[in-house]
């Protein structure tokens, strides 16, 4: 186990909020599943959009310079609390789900929540939402790819809990 901070990955925490979304960046992220959920008391609405997803927590250059890139990556589950007005477009769904950028726009008619805007290779989805939290539910491991295999993330959940 890790204790944190991480030195080599640059981890500080392992359960981030919207209060940290300037610090956040989710360029390059593979989705796995999305679930759109009820609270557990059968609140409704508002609901919330669940995502599934690798999040890269640190990019490593190469030394040479000529090599591919390494990543620090954690598997995580990214909950939109009080989700509503989601919209968007997904497809076709033969190819992956993969995160551009999240948007974060300030709040317009009248309501608390933001919007915002998840733009994606294969996908775009627009929300109301008070706010978000994302779990890193295992420790980040060096790849040299941009996703773990199934078997390094555990294959896929949507648990709300982090490694520390």
């Amino acid at each position: 186990m890790i204790s944190l901070p991480h030195e080599p990955s640059g981890l500080t925490k392992a359960t981030w909020t919207d209060a940290d979304f300037p610090e956040m960046g989710w360029h390059d992220c593979r989705i796995h599943a999305v679930s759109v959920g009820e609270y557990e008391d059968d609140t409704l609405p508002p609901g919330r959009l669940l995502l599934d997803l690798d999040y890269i927590v640190r990019w490593v250059p190469p030394a040479d310079g000529e090599s591919p890139f390494d990543f620090w990556i954690a598997p995580a589950t990214l909950v939109f609390e009080q989700a509503c007005q989601i919209d968007g477009r997904l497809g076709p769904l033969d190819d992956l789900l993969e995160i551009a950028d999240i948007h974060r726009l300030d709040p317009t008619g009248g309501g608390p929540e933001r919007w915002w805007h998840i733009e994606g290779q294969n996908f775009d989805l627009r929300l109301r939402a008070a706010g978000y939290t994302q779990y890193l539910r295992l420790p980040p491991r060096q790849v040299g790819r941009q996703v773990l295999t199934a078997g390094e993330r555990g294959g896929p959940s949507l648990a709300e809990r982090s490694f520390a």
